[in-house]
């Protein structure tokens, strides 16, 4: 394999409206995700929705109503839906390529991260979050799985697809789209949300980006959106968090989406916290991280078909010369603890495993 995924399994399509399937990148609640390659032979990646979203009486409709809305989103640290088919017998999408991983990746591998980093993290997304809200769609579904890192500063994917699911009524669960552990109280309630509920999902990632722990403890993910619901009676204990996060962490976590902080506000926050431009992104992640980027990169670049699916002699796809970057995996191990002091968190930290929230999202 190149390095972007698994190779394909019996069961898979090996090409999808002129797309050649090259690898699965990612599997979860509404379908798979599939490398493929463009005419020019850069990578692409097909979100090929489930069977049963397809054939729901108002999903296409609304698949289409959402896509469309997703691809009017322009903007620094947006993934941008850029091909998209609801008229097929399975509907899917393609995005813009980022090459990079997933926060829930980065997590799982190599812990938490530096704060600078989490404040950067924060700040670029807080600006994808105002392009996204000016667009007039709500992300819904904001979480570790669906924030990219790069060597070009942090992205965002998966946005305003989630509503199209969630009128279906046809999720896994049988209950609301979205993770129930990054979810916002009203989210949680079931009641309407706004942007305000991406901001509180935005704040429940600098915790845990910042430290490896929930701010609401620990717990399986129904637990700790129970707790989240109930924040207006009990609110999550921020005190340990440095100084610096702190504050932000407030403003975005109030349990009234009315007093949280605005995106925009925000992003300066952390521009002004972290001292430094947030577009200045040279050294913004640890080495580590960095070197395993750039292999990423590379094998991503690499035209590496497998030869069992695409053949000898076999031509490119047709389509847009973009494409889009992976999502999570279902069900990858916890985030490791550290035995150093964690950044981002004040006093001594626990080395015992990972809470098991942090190993069953959902994806969407």
């Amino acid at each position: 394999m190149n390095g972007t995924g698994e190779r394909l399994r019996a069961e898979d399509p090996r090409e999808i409206a002129g797309y050649r399937l090259v690898a699965r990148i990612g599997e979860g609640g509404m379908g798979t995700v599939y490398l493929s390659r463009t005419r020019g032979g850069q990578p692409v990646a097909l979100k090929v929705i489930r069977r049963e979203y397809g054939s729901a009486p108002g999903f296409r409709r609304r698949f289409e109503q959402e896509v469309q809305a997703a691809r009017r989103v322009q903007g620094y640290h947006v993934v941008p839906v850029v091909d998209h088919d609801t008229t097929g017998e399975q509907p899917w999408l393609a995005s813009v390529f980022v090459p990079g991983l997933s926060l829930h990746e980065a997590l799982v591998a190599h812990g938490p991260l530096p704060l600078p980093a989490v404040l950067q993290l924060v700040g670029c997304t807080a600006r994808a979050l105002t392009v996204i809200h000016t667009a007039g769609i709500v992300h819904r579904d904001l979480k570790p799985g669906n924030v990219l890192l790069s060597d070009q500063g942090p992205y965002v994917i998966d946005f305003g697809i989630a509503r199209a699911a969630d009128a279906t009524q046809l999720t896994a669960s049988g209950g609301v789209v979205g993770t129930p552990q990054f979810m916002s109280p009203e989210q949680a309630l079931g009641d309407p949300v706004g942007p305000a509920a991406d901001v509180f999902s935005l704040g429940l990632i600098a915790a845990v980006a910042a430290t490896g722990r929930h701010p609401y403890g620990e717990g399986g993910a129904l637990t700790l959106a129970a707790q989240i619901a109930n924040t207006g009676i009990r609110p999550p204990r921020l005190d340990l968090y440095d100084d610096r996060l702190r504050p932000l962490l407030e403003r975005c976590l109030s349990a009234d989406p009315g007093a949280r902080i605005g995106a925009e506000e925000l992003a300066a926050l952390c521009e002004k916290a972290v001292g430094r431009s947030l577009n200045d992104f040279a050294g913004w992640l640890p080495q580590p991280l960095t070197e395993e980027l750039a292999a990423r990169g590379r094998a991503a670049l690499t035209p590496t078909p497998d030869p069992a699916v695409a053949g000898p002699g076999a031509r490119p796809p047709h389509g847009p010369t973009f494409a889009a970057a992976p999502t999570e995996a279902p069900s990858p191990p916890p985030y490791p603890r550290r035995h150093r002091p964690l950044h981002g968190v004040r006093g001594p930290v626990s080395s015992s495993p990972a809470p098991p929230w942090s190993s069953s999202w959902p994806w969407s």
